[in-house]
């Protein structure tokens, strides 16, 4: 007995889509992907980075740069700060100073002596008297001068260690402020230099990854489509095919094409008719 075999079958389109894609699909994932060339790599410092860097770790001109001026304020604050600030010629200028009090006060008191003797009183008690009174007043405002020259002396030197341990606290703001200034600006720009060769390489990373995952997108864009196609578009065509017969499938149909040659030959020779049923003339007998 024949077997009808019956296949349902795609487009030859979409069967030759799907051969493409079985056959490009293996090949092109049976090796290992070197990412190498896209991994995440970290752009150099600038040259104005590492200049801003070495210039804040320098002692004199980094971090801690005012500690100089501190040290050079230190001596200004003392109690005896003064005295480098005294004018060298302080003990010539009271010496000179009260040299000619001295003598301007000799002058007066001969006065003194000179008006005892006009009135006849000289060596007398009134005479003694008016001298002792008059050095005692000249020794007070030699005291006095002399404090006072000291004193000036004193004030002009501690004015000017003043000045200096101010203009070193100044100087301790100031420098290392500018010195910050020359650092956060030469920062900046290596940042951006940094950025711009950072973003560059990225972009160049980005693009060789793109380059190298094409040929897996369009396989994948292949791999959606088809099979969007094969679920939307359905069978396109039947095929139908008949198997050669078996020997067995062979003898069996020889046998009964023989047996029946050999029934139509019996029943003409008999009067058998087709039935099955002998045919009997009328009249005639069986």
């Amino acid at each position: 007995m024949a077997i009808t075999e019956t296949r349902n079958l795609p487009a030859p389109f979409i069967q030759s889509l799907g051969e493409y894609y079985g056959k490009e699909l293996p090949a092109l994932t049976k090796d290992k992907m070197d990412v190498s060339q896209w991994s995440p790599q970290v752009a150099a410092q600038d040259p104005y980075q590492t200049a801003a860097y070495t210039l804040a770790g320098t002692q004199d001109k980094g971090i801690g740069a005012f500690e100089q001026y501190l040290t050079a304020a230190q001596p200004y604050a003392g109690p005896d700060a003064y005295k480098q600030f005294m004018s060298p010629y302080q003990q010539q200028v009271i010496d000179a100073t009260m040299t000619s009090f001295d003598k301007q006060a000799a002058m007066q008191r001969r006065g003194i002596s000179d008006q005892a003797k006009q009135a006849g009183a000289f060596g007398g008690a009134r005479h003694g008297i008016a001298e002792s009174e008059y050095d005692a007043a000249s020794d007070l405002n030699r005291a006095k001068m002399e404090a006072g020259l000291l004193q000036q002396g004193y004030g002009q030197g501690m004015a000017g260690a003043q000045n200096a341990y101010q203009q070193q606290m100044g100087l301790a703001q100031t420098v290392p402020g500018m010195y910050q200034q020359d650092i956060a600006s030469l920062g900046q720009m290596g940042a951006a230099q940094q950025a711009d060769v950072q973003a560059r390489a990225d972009a160049g990373r980005e693009e060789a990854r793109m380059r190298a995952y094409e040929p897996y997108e369009r396989i994948g864009f292949l791999g959606q489509g088809l099979t969007g196609i094969m679920g939307g578009y359905g069978n396109q065509y039947q095929f139908q095919s008949q198997p050669n017969p078996t020997p067995l499938q062979t003898a069996l149909g020889t046998g009964a094409t023989l047996a029946g040659i050999y029934g139509a030959t019996q029943a003409g020779r008999k009067g058998t008719d087709w039935s099955g049923q002998i045919y009997t003339p009328p009249g005639g007998n069986q």
